[in-house]
């Protein structure tokens, strides 16, 4: 259905301005700014995003609500109305940078060369071995309070994590809910006077490492510890380590973060000449807003590089 809303198809014989790698708002959103500047663009997508499970998603402006499914195909049938935009169903495995062309591979063995490259490739969240945990991810346990934070505001709450983080973590959280137990599933590593502070706040710490959480598709109604007690509570948010989810940056050498995010600069370059990256992938605010905003401006900057380019060749 998706491929019938645009008569321009994905071709190996093109040489396009820039490869999208990655569908979701952030790199929709990157197709669109370049699609509006008239520029051949074609957008790799495995159909498969991270939020695929969340059931709705809030604050973002006019769909306040909207489940991701809904906001993600009001966009493709958007972006895909731009005739120079094409969509190729596909996974972008590795990307090759040579002589300031890029050859961009996906997983059917098919090969697509453009002058940029973007990557709106998002993080993978590394679940602990915990049962339930993973499908409770994006509907009972969180990880934004600006994202979920009002639906479960002043109701008994858990927090999943442990160190500086979270204890910061746990005093930003103390605006949405006073009752909130913070587990960090073994020994604190707080300082005494980040333990005293949350002490002071009635901030409940509980070191006994979880077994399971007990669900009802996906939504949490009991998390069960080690030593068979229980603590029922609607909620619990956690701060998961992550990695890359493609490899390709990495393969380009694009430098990261301490935290492994992609660098980038201030319109979204990474230290690569020539590719951009937006969303998850290089940012810690992962929101659908902050994704929309990210891949606009990495759409328009990649633009006004190729411009500049093509103005300098011409103006010598």
């Amino acid at each position: 259905m998706i491929q019938e809303i645009n008569t321009q198809q994905p071709s190996t014989e093109i040489l396009y301005d820039a490869v999208v790698i990655g569908g979701s708002y952030a790199g929709l959103s990157a197709a669109m700014a370049l699609g509006r500047a008239l520029r051949k663009v074609l957008i790799i997508d495995s159909g498969m995003p991270c939020n695929r499970q969340t059931p709705h998603s809030h604050n973002f402006l006019t769909r306040d609500g909207s489940t991701p499914a809904e906001l993600s195909a009001i966009a493709l049938e958007q972006v895909l109305a731009y005739p120079t935009i094409s969509l190729c169903k596909d996974i972008a495995i590795n990307s090759v940078n040579d002589a300031s062309l890029f050859t961009t591979t996906t997983a059917s063995g098919d090969l697509y060369k453009s002058h940029r490259l973007v990557l709106a490739t998002g993080i993978k969240d590394m679940m602990p071995e915990i049962p339930g945990i993973a499908e409770c991810w994006g509907i009972s346990v969180i990880h934004c309070p600006y994202c979920h934070g009002y639906e479960y505001h002043s109701q008994p709450t858990a927090i999943l994590a442990n160190g500086k983080m979270a204890f910061e973590f746990a005093m930003l959280l103390y605006n949405w809910s006073k009752e909130l137990y913070l587990l960090t599933n073994g020994p604190v590593t707080m300082t005494e006077e980040q333990i005293s502070q949350l002490r002071k706040l009635s901030i409940h710490i509980i070191e006994q490492p979880l077994a399971s959480i007990r669900h009802k598709e996906g939504k949490l109604e009991e998390i069960i510890f080690d030593d068979d007690t229980k603590l029922a509570l609607p909620a619990m948010y956690a701060r998961l380590p992550f990695v890359q989810h493609s490899t390709i940056a990495a393969n380009l050498g694009c430098a990261l973060t301490e935290q492994g995010h992609i660098v980038i600069d201030m319109v979204q370059q990474t230290s690569i000449a020539g590719v951009y990256a937006c969303g998850d992938n290089s940012s810690g605010m992962r929101s659908v807003a902050q994704a929309v905003y990210s891949g606009s401006m990495a759409g328009a900057a990649l633009n006004r590089e190729l411009n500049e380019a093509l103005l300098k060749q011409r103006l010598v």
